[in-house]
């Protein structure tokens, strides 16, 4: 399985290097671009195309390469992935109402489910397609938010991946590995050009698409030799960063008695590493050895025994709690509507 997953890699790497900046030059002829006015600071109209890059480099590379025993389940998950990243470049293109987003969304796990994905914990089907319709929306607006400064949002889902990587390879999961390959691929590729200072924004297009893919990863991974009530815990733990901001913010946002997904706002983590001094680029390279941590604690619960895993469970819980209330409570949150970057704030 190493081989077939190294070779998706190389390939969404490459199409997503050459696929950047053919986008950046052509997003100012199609109109997707961020024009800097009122609340923006940066000081020329970025390309907002970048996401397509992505897109293109994923279902290009599984194209050539996909096995065709998954091939159900692989044409759902980026078909549904494909929808949110339409609906995204839309937006990108002009902004659409929270409700026809959400319609978006829901189409795209009706997709997912259709092909035969979704979670089995509960037990129940009922139970487990709600659980699986809000993991899906949880974490692809989760990752959503994580496009608001340079670099952050594809280095936090190449991060991600690589972990999903790791677990799958280890595991012997023959759809997990290249999917997740193709998205670390492709990210890399796309942060040649996003890494600050960036000259090409991913958009809702990428975010949407890259946390719908990665919320499917989580879905798709098993562990044969391990018992259901630990490896449920594996994805989210993967996922802790963009999932703790995502909590953060909505905390933040219901405090302030706004809505978390319609109010712009500098109350993201990395807004708030900022406040304390920290550069765009600190701030990112922070957050990504975060991330680093995170995929490593979920690797060990792998193995974990029960009791183990619910001790880390309880250990990252009441860590995650403490930085909230340190951020959110203990600090003045910040309310100043507007991205660090200058973009428009999720």
């Amino acid at each position: 399985m190493l081989t077939p997953t190294l070779l998706v890699f190389a390939l969404a790497l490459g199409v997503s290097s050459i696929a950047t900046p053919a986008l950046r030059r052509a997003a100012p002829r199609m109109g997707w671009v961020d024009v800097p006015t009122g609340r923006k600071a940066h000081g020329e109209p970025t390309p907002l195309l970048g996401g397509l890059a992505i897109i293109a480099a994923v279902i290009g590379a599984l194209a050539l390469t996909g096995d065709p025993g998954a091939a159900t389940q692989l044409a759902g998950i980026l078909a549904g992935a494909t929808i949110v990243g339409v609906v995204g470049a839309a937006d990108d293109r002009r902004p659409l109402s929270p409700a026809v987003k959400l319609a978006g969304q829901a189409i795209a796990v009706a997709v997912l489910v259709a092909s035969g994905v979704r979670t089995q914990i509960v037990g129940v089907t009922a139970g487990d397609l709600a659980l699986t319709a809000v993991w899906m929306l949880v974490v692809t607006n989760a990752m959503n938010f994580q496009d608001n400064m340079d670099g952050l949002a594809g280095g936090l889902a190449c991060i991600a991946a690589a972990w999903f990587v790791l677990l799958a390879v280890a595991n012997g999961q023959f759809l997990v590995a290249p999917l997740a390959a193709a998205i670390v691929g492709a990210s890399l590729g796309f942060l040649l050009y996003n890494f600050n200072p960036a000259t090409i924004f991913m958009g809702d297009a990428g975010s949407q698409f890259l946390g719908f893919t990665l919320a499917a990863l989580g879905l798709k991974l098993r562990f044969p030799d391990q018992i259901p009530s630990v490896t449920w815990l594996v994805p989210p733990l993967v996922l802790a960063p963009m999932l703790f901001d995502l909590a953060l913010v909505t905390v933040s946002r219901i405090r302030r008695r706004v809505n978390p997904f319609t109010t712009a706002g500098r109350d993201h983590l990395s807004h708030r590493l900022l406040a304390l001094g920290a550069t765009t680029r600190e701030v990112a390279l922070a957050l990504y050895l975060v991330a680093c941590a995170a995929g490593g604690l979920a690797l060990l619960t792998s193995y974990a025994s029960r009791a183990e895993a619910m001790a880390m469970l309880l250990a990252v819980v009441a860590a995650a709690s403490y930085a909230l209330w340190w951020l959110e409570l203990r600090r003045d949150a910040p309310r100043a509507a507007g991205r660090a970057d200058g973009r428009p704030a999720e």
